[in-house]
């Protein structure tokens, strides 16, 4: 009789401990997009994507002469210089292929790393809200089935307030 009255204790005091917890949810993606950080590295990045775009182009443009040479003079050559022609063409190609692999590796290495300082950022903040105010869990809107907007208070606002943003 003992035991049934302290599991009968316990159990009300968890069922009333569950009812004073508090959860919220938040919007990273609206957080992030109101952030300066994030427009100054989408800015940043499609420079860098330009840029490795005009690199590919100049590389392409030489290739493109130097077919277009080799087309109209390739058949009145030596076949020594003729083949030596076919494998500098064969490694102006293959160069551009690694140039275009090792330019998409590094935009994704450059966009990996702009995109974490941001997220550290906003998951710091969540962080600090959270802390502040007693959440016990703070979910991402859109990452679960279903969150109650009733039963869990959104702190999106208020992590924009923590990183100054409106």
């Amino acid at each position: 009789m003992k035991k049934f009255i302290i599991c009968a204790i316990c159990a009300i005091c968890g069922f009333t401990t569950a009812s004073a917890q508090k959860f919220g949810h938040v919007n990273t993606q609206e957080i992030m997009q109101a952030m300066p950080e994030y427009e100054k590295s989408r800015t940043e990045l499609e420079a860098l994507a330009k840029q490795y775009e005009a690199d590919l182009k100049s590389m392409q443009d030489e290739f493109q002469k130097k077919f277009e040479d080799y087309q109209k003079n390739g058949t009145t050559l030596p076949d020594n210089i003729k083949q030596r022609r076919e494998q500098e063409l064969q490694d102006m190609d293959n160069k551009i292929r690694q140039s275009y692999q090792d330019n998409q590796q590094a935009l994704q290495k450059a966009q990996g790393e702009k995109l974490q300082a941001i997220q550290s950022k906003i998951m710091d903040a969540i962080s600090q809200v959270a802390t502040a105010g007693g959440y016990v869990y703070v979910m991402e809107m859109g990452s679960l089935p279903y969150i109650s907007t009733t039963l869990s208070t959104d702190v999106t606002a208020q992590v924009k307030a923590k990183l100054g943003l409106k």
